[in-house]
């Protein structure tokens, strides 16, 4: 049911999926150093936001491949004092923007985590972390025709508006903690970053993308910082 898709390639160096194999002629975005990174592309013209592929937070318990962001540097994230994953940052930028989070696939981990920011989403829990390192998988066959069959119904919710919009309180205070000092410390060369303990900083303020603006400058820095 949907006009137009756009899929925002948001893993690693984000140049992980063929183009030609996309369907119903999605757009893709692609590529590193993006100014709204997995929420680039999202603005007020969008009707839904589908989070697909998702995982648990570092803070949280065993999720396969759990991080948030960039495990090298963060060991924890709150957003208004509640523990979230990297659905929960992203929440920020949909909140702004007023766009519902429709659909949601990863490990249980992850529903568990969006969850509060997405109670109406369409879930699909396409394994069962057992560690970090270990899940029980689906086979990519049933996982692929459950996420089919969630999006179809995400899509027509949105259109019936059964589906709200990330509640996420302001003023927001996002708090970031750092694996170590020295990273908390090049977090505070961004504009609005304040160091409130050896290894954490906060972020606050009214506009939550603006927030989510500069999570992803101290991301980008840190990152470079931290040999990433």
């Amino acid at each position: 049911g949907a006009d137009e898709v756009v899929v925002n390639d948001s893993h690693g160096r984000m140049f992980n999926l063929e183009p030609a194999a996309l369907a119903g002629r999605a757009r893709y975005l692609s590529g590193r150093h993006k100014p709204l990174y997995m929420m680039q592309g999202l603005d007020e013209t969008v009707d839904a936001i589908f989070f697909v592929g998702y995982h648990g937070s570092i803070s949280g318990v065993p999720s396969a491949m759990s991080h948030t962001y960039n495990p090298d540097v963060f060991s924890g994230v709150r957003v208004n004092g509640q523990w979230v994953g990297e659905s929960g940052l992203n929440a920020l930028v949909s909140a702004h923007h007023g766009v519902p989070i429709a659909l949601v696939s990863g490990d249980q981990v992850t529903r568990t985590e969006t969850e509060p920011f997405a109670p109406d989403a369409e879930y699909v829990v396409t394994k069962g972390s057992i560690t970090r390192f270990s899940a029980l998988n689906l086979h990519p066959d049933e996982a692929c025709e459950l996420i089919e069959a969630a999006a179809t119904r995400a899509v027509r919710r949105v259109a019936a508006g059964e589906v709200a919009v990330a509640a996420v309180d302001t003023p927001v205070r996002l708090e970031l903690d750092h694996r170590t000092g020295d990273m908390a410390e090049v977090a505070t060369w961004v504009g609005g970053v304040e160091r409130v303990d050896e290894r954490t900083v906060a972020i606050s303020g009214d506009d939550r993308l603006e927030v989510f603006k500069r999570f992803v400058a101290v991301n980008y820095i840190t990152r470079q910082a931290g040999g990433r």
